[in-house]
């Protein structure tokens, strides 16, 4: 068994900091729809959700997949109120094509 360095998940107040994460596919499309669905599982196991994903850095090995796969799968997760998103090229392992990280709002955590 071998030790993550680091944690999927960090929660500071009512935010919630979500590691970059890649996904499984053959196309970027694939790997976008994956990436999204661990997303979202993991919010919704920390008790929040889409909805709630305040901001998101994608990282592409190929900014021609922003136009192609990512802005129309982004509409379907985000049809309403999206995120402030940035999008950057960078050189990733194969074979990813693409990672997210994410901010999100706990609404359960209420301040005093």
């Amino acid at each position: 068994m071998s030790k993550s360095i680091h944690s999927e998940t960090a929660k500071v107040g009512n935010l919630l900091f979500l590691s970059g994460m890649t996904g499984e596919g053959l196309d970027t499309g694939a790997q976008i729809r994956d990436i999204f669905n661990k997303i979202e599982k993991i919010l919704e196991n920390s008790g929040s959700s889409l909805d709630n994903v305040v901001n998101a850095t994608v990282y592409l090995t190929d900014l021609n997949d922003r136009p192609l796969f990512l802005n129309p799968i982004w509409s379907e997760y985000f049809p309403n109120n999206p995120p402030t998103r940035t999008t950057v090229q960078v050189g990733l392992a194969p074979p990813a094509k693409v990672e997210i990280t994410v901010i999100a709002i706990n609404p359960e955590v209420r301040f005093k």
